[in-house]
């Protein structure tokens, strides 16, 4: 986690982001006046801000978490994250089309991404410069044990309930497995940054020592108000951009637009985490690596989850959480290669490269269902 200087990028589009914002709130007659041709052009500047602004939310909070140490440095990036995420979850189901699958596409995207695409990349980059990479077995056990059990309950019960028709949920049973991932998710940050800190610490960086100084005080604050504002336009932003990506999609041909739809917010929100996971790997810290890389895929069902169950819970809208066939399969796969993957406290070129198999089959369907 790097605490080094912020560039202007990351300056820059926050602000951009934010002015676009104030454009959108009062200039709403002046954009429905454009004419057709131009129509896709607003969109197109909000998505380029938008991931301007998820840069931008890295480097903010690298400095941050620089500031406060490991492993509660990874878990500011982790919460800014999902908050990116339930933002734009809440955006997509308060002006998209009334689709009741877009959480469940959401989750599943994030799963599969971090889990083999984001995991295989990060173990097969390690793998070809260090060999072998170690971890710690408890530290991966216990985010890979509330994995399971989140998704679980989440994605796979929902299809065997009988108190409502179809993959869904009551809004008893919605309402209980909220509070059971809440409580869950919440347990295992005791367990990450109190009780057994040690697990999430990777002890070859631990030797070595923080490299590059610690951001002062001031840094830190100001970087806090950088955050802030890169999350608020990421956030606000997003319902500009969602129906125009949904449009696009329309356009080129694809048959199944929702699951594509679901993958882009994931892979958007999920970028400033990959690429702290990626660095962290390259340089054979693998149990940081990992501490974002399925921090944030946790986080992402135990907050996400909850907070869409409870919109759904006072609009009305139905919400479908149980995935269908196939995609259970690649679900249980996941989970048991990753078991697999971090049981033995190892990894090497070959683990990456099995995930990333599993990440081009689940890639390809999203496409060709």
């Amino acid at each position: 986690m790097s605490g080094g200087k912020i560039t202007v990028g990351g300056v820059i589009f926050p602000v951009l982001a934010l002015g676009l914002v104030a454009i959108f709130a009062a200039g709403e007659r002046w954009l429905d006046a454009m004419p057709p041709t131009l129509a896709w052009a607003p969109s197109l500047v909000a998505a380029i801000l938008v991931i301007g602004s998820v840069f931008a939310t890295l480097q903010h909070a690298g400095r941050i978490g620089a500031r406060v140490g490991e492993p509660l440095g990874t878990l500011v990036l982790t919460i800014a994250v999902t908050i990116i995420e339930v933002a734009i979850m809440s955006s997509m189901t308060t002006h998209g089309s009334d689709n009741p699958t877009e959480a469940r596409e959401a989750v599943f995207s994030a799963i599969m991404i971090v889990c083999n695409g984001l995991v295989g990349l990060c173990l097969l980059l390690g793998g070809f410069r260090h060999g072998e990479q170690e971890l710690h077995p408890m530290g991966a056990s216990a985010y890979l044990a509330v994995l399971i059990a989140l998704s679980m309950l989440t994605l796979i019960l929902p299809n065997y309930t009988t108190s409502t028709p179809g993959p869904t949920l009551s809004r008893a049973q919605l309402g209980f497995v909220s509070v059971l991932s809440i409580l869950l998710y919440c347990a295992f940050l005791f367990i990450q940054t109190v009780r057994h800190r040690a697990y999430f610490i990777d002890a070859r960086m631990a030797a070595v020592g923080h490299m590059g100084a610690k951001p002062t005080l001031n840094q830190a604050l100001i970087s806090l108000v950088g955050l802030g504002a890169s999350l608020t336009g990421v956030s606000l932003l997003a319902e500009h951009v969602i129906p125009g990506l949904e449009e696009a999609l329309k356009w080129a041909g694809v048959e199944e637009v929702n699951p594509v739809t679901g993958a882009a917010v994931a892979v958007l929100v999920l970028m400033p985490e990959g690429m702290n996971s990626v660095r962290a790997a390259a340089r054979n810290a693998l149990q940081t690596s990992l501490n974002g890389a399925l921090g944030s895929v946790v986080a992402t069902i135990g907050l996400t989850v909850p907070t869409v169950a409870l919109m759904s819970l006072a609009s009305g809208r139905e919400i479908v959480f149980g995935l269908d066939h196939r995609d259970s399969a690649m679900l249980m796969l996941t989970l048991m290669l990753s078991v697999v993957s971090f049981g033995a406290g190892r990894t090497n070129v070959l683990t990456g490269l099995v995930h990333l198999v599993v990440f081009a089959a689940y890639a390809f369907f999203l496409f060709a269902p």
